[in-house]
């Protein structure tokens, strides 16, 4: 099974997969994002993106290295990762349901407000990079994420409480992708 922790950039995604990990026996964390760097490193590059979901090949790669990472060892992958085009999102769990991979697919979100605090409490200068997708995330929130995934408010919550929720909605049968 995976477990995708999906929602903008700065919203709490990979410290909490990190704790779901360790609440979810036999699970491990994916960092999709790795997949995406070492397309990154492919000399002479790529064509030129400001975002490696772009390339065909991330998420052809995605599917495959989940598939058989899970082939190898079993249990729950963690996801975290930021999937903000609805196109991108077809292609990446329909190839995981063509290998028989359910998927449970959560969005974290938090409001405008707390997401922009977040973003610049974490350094002493903003993240621009995340800045920039908060009103790509709105758009895709409004327009098909939140009505293919669980929606966990992170706004009040801590990463543990966040956490508690997903394996909640994880082991309660209900999958979504």
């Amino acid at each position: 099974m995976i477990v995708w922790l999906n929602g903008t950039h700065g919203v709490g995604k990979t410290t909490t997969s990190m704790l779901v990990q360790q609440l979810i026996p036999d699970s491990r964390v994916f960092d999709a994002e790795k997949v995406g760097e070492t397309l990154m490193d492919i000399t002479p590059g790529l064509p030129a993106t400001d975002n490696f979901q772009h390339w065909p090949p991330w998420r052809q790669l995605v599917v495959e290295t989940a598939r058989r990472v899970l082939d190898y060892t079993g249990g729950t992958l963690v996801v975290p990762m930021t999937v903000l085009v609805e196109q991108y999102w077809i292609e990446i769990s329909t190839g995981l349901a063509q290998h028989a991979i359910p998927v449970k697919h959560f969005v974290l979100h938090a409001d405008r407000d707390a997401l922009r605090s977040r973003i610049e409490g974490e350094h002493p200068t903003p993240s621009p990079f995340r800045l920039k997708y908060l009103q790509p995330y709105a758009e895709a929130a409004r327009t098909w994420l939140h009505a293919e995934a669980e929606i966990i408010d992170t706004t009040d919550l801590t990463p543990a409480q966040v956490a508690a929720q997903i394996v909640l909605g994880a082991t309660e049968g209900r999958s979504d992708g």
